[in-house]
């Protein structure tokens, strides 16, 4: 385990300076040589680390969502609650109905099947979206309209509006049926999260506030606190829905408003543990990418992934009418809603797992969709920011 580490730090970390050097994004490269590195290209990783890459994964998204909570301003959150809310589910909606809409056409699978396919493909990645819109922040670039803020928020939403989507669509199409509670469960799922988040960060807040101890101490202790809060979406799992990671940035979120002093010296260790954090997240999404299907996915699939993100950008173009984004701003949002990686790469194996007929053809789908848009709106995000939005000093 120890040398697939080194690989993971040594040659992610390298992959990402060598695309820096070139003016591309660094997590194309970390994510090109996890695709490399992987079971499916050298197979160099260890098994052992492979069984674990999910949490690894997870432990990664919580530090960024950690910083990216600590760095958020809770008046700059309340400006952008409309569009934030409808951009949590509007353009997964519409790619949704897009896949159901042309999948039977282009690939010859059932509407159900072609569901469950949206479903896997609605997801925005909080992977490659997340840590850009922390940049932002500290850059300040759209933070005069809080745009980093809503993006932000809203790619946190729309992944547990998806999954729940998803779990809903596999029990259809498996026999289990469906019920008003399937659905009842995405805002009872959201707003568990964000009430637990923000009561465990006031009691956080409160206690640094009381009991003197050193920041390190401080970022060792949020953490743990936060793997608690993931393991409760998994301990009450059956009973009542959680989710975790929004419970996660509520807590920082809650922490940063009762105590902001504190919050913008923890935003900077977490700065500085999303280093390492990074290169583990993107090499690892890159190792979960079977590249095997994407050999035999065909300009058919190709064509449906381009089709739908129309579609996606379009509910990303309404959900910012009455806004006071112009329209280079707007562009921007569009642009940051192509990403896919996280959600795809963790449930894009599932229906083949289960056995169902469509299991093979949605993870076809599921890793050409990574392949594509994880490094076309890296690519467009960094390359289009400075010129679309607007730096708070100007």
């Amino acid at each position: 385990m120890l040398t697939s580490l080194a690989l993971i730090f040594v040659l992610g970390m390298a992959l990402a300076w060598i695309f820096e050097k070139i003016k591309l994004p660094r997590l194309v490269g970390m994510l090109l040589i996890g695709i490399v590195l992987g079971p499916y290209v050298l197979n160099l990783f260890d098994p052992e680390i492979l069984l674990i890459s999910g949490s690894l994964r997870e432990l990664a998204l919580v530090v960024i969502l950690i910083k990216a909570g600590l760095s958020l301003n809770l008046e700059d959150l309340k400006k952008v609650g409309r569009p934030a809310i409808l951009m949590s589910f509007i353009p997964a909606v519409f790619e949704i109905i897009a896949v159901i809409l042309f999948a039977p056409r282009i690939l010859g699978v059932t509407y159900g099947e072609a569901a469950i396919m949206g479903a896997v493909l609605g997801a925005v990645s909080p992977a490659v979206v997340v840590p850009k819109m922390v940049t932002l922040m500290d850059e300040k670039y759209g933070t005069n309209k809080s745009i980093p803020q809503l993006i932000l928020a809203a790619s946190s939403l729309d992944d547990v509006f998806v999954i729940v989507l998803f779990t809903t669509f596999l029990g259809i199409e498996n026999g289990t049926g469906i019920s008003a509670w399937s659905f009842g469960q995405i805002p009872v799922s959201i707003l568990l999260g964000i009430l637990i988040g923000i009561l465990v960060g006031m009691l956080m807040a409160l206690l640094f506030k009381k009991h003197h101890m050193r920041d390190s101490a401080k970022v060792v202790l949020v953490l743990g606190i936060s793997f608690l809060l993931l393991a409760l979406e998994n301990w009450v799992e059956g009973v009542v829905p959680i989710s975790g990671l929004l419970a996660v940035m509520s807590m920082a979120i809650a922490m940063q408003a009762k105590h902001p002093d504190m919050a913008g010296r923890l935003a900077k260790k977490f700065g500085k543990l999303w280093i390492a954090a990074e290169v583990v997240l993107f090499v690892l999404v890159g190792a979960a990418v079977d590249i095997r299907y994407a050999k035999e996915a065909g300009l058919t699939v190709v064509i449906l992934i381009l089709v739908v993100l129309v579609f996606r950008s379009v509910g990303v173009v309404l959900c910012m009418l009455k806004t006071r984004l112009n329209r280079k701003e707007r562009l921007y949002c569009v642009i940051s809603y192509i990403p896919k990686a996280t959600v795809q790469a963790a449930i894009g194996a599932v229906p083949l797992s289960m056995g169902l007929p469509c299991g093979q053809i949605v993870l076809t789908v599921a890793v050409v969709s990574i392949l594509i848009t994880a490094p076309l709106g890296a690519l467009l995000m960094d390359a289009t920011y400075k010129k679309l939005l607007v730096h708070e000093e100007e």
